[in-house]
């Protein structure tokens, strides 16, 4: 088994791939990529068992084979490499060979035949849409998604396809993300719930890609392919629990602000707030927001007073300010909106521009009790 590649084409692909790869694996040759050649194509995959993710690279070769590859040793040996022609040989005793401009590398490498199988995806459903909008919708909610073993569904981010829209939702019963597409639909009905480290990678891929990616999905696991690569992973099992039931329909208190001026404020202020609860007090009266915090052991308190548009009764509500910061910097929009109903029904934040036709953001946040 014999290939040439670029050293740096080679890197760029494999450095996608190994963010597969976990640091302690329980089975030693998950720590490796396996080769797979046919020819000019070599297929290069990585994987946990939860998720499998692999590639194809153009190489020149004409012979087969397959082999698994150290990923750490190979990654720290390419990257010091400038760009220049690597020549791969498997040699009798084990080792694979790399010949460069100014040297050889030996590696030992173990037999590809170890290395385990991608689960097939039986009886799929399948949705394309555009890189982009999948990297904007992972982007969008996986920053709510909760980090609770006990509550694994509600450590992913859940996918609910209609031919309506396609619909993203994130939440850790604190603060909770709803993302919408009304411009992208899919064929039939269908929902699942992604982990969070396959969506990680993806996003990481496809941010600004125009590349179009198809889904397919059957109830335990979920394949996204797009350009040459594809990626597999196993769903999380269980029931997502009904986010719409705790988003309050009647808001009456609708106040309307600069989301840079919001995010400033609750930032400077939060720095004085109770160090375990983080609280913040938002106080609107008429056209003017108080945001105060206040630390009673320390005897540290500051207050910020913002002009605002507002619609409703004079009110006081408390929020964790660290849940609050997430959102605010996670939205792009120019002006926010906050609409409440009572101090202890949550808030919903929306983005009141920035968004493309179809595309719906709402994020809501649970209130703080206040002691007054």
């Amino acid at each position: 088994m014999k290939f040439i590649v670029s050293s740096t084409y080679l890197l760029k692909q494999l450095q996608v791939l190994g963010g597969v790869i976990n640091n302690s694996n329980t089975l030693p040759i998950l720590d490796n990529f396996l080769f797979d050649l046919k020819e000019s194509k070599l297929t290069v995959s990585a994987s946990d068992l939860e998720t499998t993710m692999s590639t194809v690279l153009e190489v020149d070769s004409d012979s087969e084979g397959t082999i698994a590859v150290p990923a750490r040793l190979l990654l720290d040996t390419l990257k010091t490499f400038p760009e220049q022609p690597l020549t791969f040989v498997v040699e009798d005793n084990n080792t694979v060979e790399i010949s460069s401009n100014h040297g050889k590398y030996a590696l030992a490498y173990a037999d590809g035949a170890e290395f385990p199988k991608a689960v097939e995806v039986s009886n799929p459903s399948s949705t394309t849409l555009l890189g982009d909008i999948l990297a904007t919708a992972i982007n969008k909610t996986i920053f709510a998604a909760g980090n609770d073993d006990l509550r694994p569904v509600m450590s992913g981010v859940f996918f609910q396809f209609s031919p309506e829209n396609l619909t993203f939702v994130a939440t850790d019963a604190h603060k909770l993300v709803k993302y919408q597409r009304q411009d992208v639909t899919a064929s039939e009905v269908a929902e699942f719930i992604m982990p969070k480290k396959p969506l990680t990678l993806l996003k990481g891929i496809l941010a600004g890609s125009e590349s179009e990616v198809t889904i397919e999905y059957n109830d335990s696991n979920a394949k996204f392919y797009f350009d040459n690569t594809e990626l597999i992973c196993r769903l999380i099992d269980g029931k997502y629990p009904n986010y719409e039931a705790v988003i309050p329909k009647e808001n009456p208190n609708k106040l309307t602000i600069a989301r840079n001026q919001f995010l400033s404020s609750v930032r400077r202020v939060s720095i004085f707030s109770n160090k375990t609860t983080h609280q913040i007090r938002l106080k609107v009266a008429g056209a003017e927001l108080n945001i105060s915090a206040e630390d009673v052991d320390y005897s540290n308190k500051a207050e910020e007073r913002l002009s605002c548009s507002y619609q409703g009764d004079d009110m006081q509500i408390g929020f964790n300010s660290r849940f609050l910061l997430e959102m605010l910097n996670n939205l792009s929009s120019d002006e926010v909106s906050l609409e409440m109903s009572l101090p202890n029904r949550a808030g919903i934040l929306t983005p009141i521009d920035g968004l493309d036709e179809g595309e719906h953001v709402t994020m809501l946040v649970m209130p703080v009790m206040l002691n007054n």
